[in-house]
């Protein structure tokens, strides 16, 4: 068995792919970064990104698959599901061995699960373009935290900058500890801690602009005065707004933490 340790970029996993083939490896498991100790007779072999290996395996696959099929592959990448390099690698490995279009094989099961993969992160991706809430601090900067199942900044970043073109932004996402900043003419990808105490008085007060609180209490009272008591359904809500979402959603803060 063969650790393949590789920066978890996509690159960098299209980079492992290629070399898998090129120097002929078996049995792989793919750790980030560093070896697994679970794995205690395996051998390691550790990948440097290299764009030109990269983009010879997307060349290949561009010619195996359709549009849909190319972009669910990068999809199913983003999901960050348990061993999808694995299964990743086992579909890369059936697209190419495969005279036809294997896409629509739904009877192996390796092509549902990417399948099954690629939808759950564009799922969470529309859901993302939805739930992201701005907040302006006073350097005219609006800002907003999110915490997504899958790692979707990549898939939304263009679609914030088209409707936020003449405004300078950051979408941080919390749980992969990384953000997208738009400067008003470039996308970027910056690496932040941000204070703990997001929801404070003390914290409003240093970094939002003066009429940042009044309007978030005004973006409360506009959710609550449009809730008709009488026809709620909780169960619907939740279903089109997972309760995990809710901390980073400005409507379901009920005030400003003192």
């Amino acid at each position: 068995m063969t650790q393949v340790i590789y920066d978890g970029t996509y690159e960098g996993f299209l980079t492992a792919v290629f070399e898998i083939y090129e120097y002929k490896l078996h049995d792989v498991v793919f750790a980030k970064n560093e070896v697994s100790g679970g794995l205690l007779f395996s051998s390691k072999h550790t990948v440097t990104t290299d764009d030109a290996k990269a983009t010879r395996v997307l060349n290949g696959l561009k010619i195996h698959l359709s549009k849909n099929g190319f972009e669910g592959v990068y999809c199913a990448f983003l999901s960050e599901l348990d061993q999808i390099e694995e299964l990743l690698f086992q579909y890369i490995q059936y697209v190419f061995s495969s005279a036809v279009n294997i896409e629509q094989d739904y009877g192996n099961s390796i092509v549902l699960d990417i399948i099954k993969a690629s939808n759950l992160t564009t799922k969470e991706s529309h859901r993302m373009k939805a739930f992201v809430r701005f907040k302006l601090t006073k350097d005219d900067l609006y800002y907003a935290i999110v915490e997504p199942d899958c790692n979707v900044l990549p898939l939304i970043e263009k679609h914030f900058k088209r409707r936020y073109a003449d405004q300078r932004w950051l979408i941080y996402d919390a749980k992969r500890k990384y953000g997208v900043y738009y400067d008003l003419q470039n996308l970027s990808t910056v690496q932040l801690q941000f204070d703990s105490h997001l929801n404070s008085s003390k914290f409003l007060a240093e970094i939002f602009d003066e009429d940042e609180e009044f309007f978030q209490n005004l973006w409360r009272r506009y959710f609550s005065s449009v809730n008709i008591e009488s026809r709620k359904n909780m169960k619907l809500h939740v279903q089109h707004m997972p309760k995990r979402y809710w901390k980073n959603l400005i409507e379901k803060i009920p005030n400003i933490k003192k």
